[in-house]
């Protein structure tokens, strides 16, 4: 079995490579709202240092076609485009 070498963590990292990946990494965060007009739940995943949406459930294409005087429940859609 190898020595650890000052400096370095378990995986053979230097402490400044472990700093920087710790720094660049995302930090998320999952919030649930409640919508109040129709009582369906919102899951977005959030950017903490900037606000940004990084993921949102249902997506807003879904929610927009709920809203639509044409849709009917079960209907199938593309929201791809």
């Amino acid at each position: 079995m190898s020595q650890p070498v000052l400096g370095q963590g378990p995986s053979g990292a230097s402490a400044s490579q472990v700093n920087a990946s710790v720094q660049t990494a995302p930090d998320l965060r999952l919030v649930i709202e409640e919508d109040p007009v129709s009582g369906s739940y919102i899951y977005k995943t959030l950017d903490r240092r900037t606000g940004e949406v990084v993921q949102q459930l249902p997506r807003e294409e879904v929610l927009r076609l709920k809203d639509a005087s044409v849709y009917v429940p079960g209907q199938m859609a593309d929201t791809t485009t």
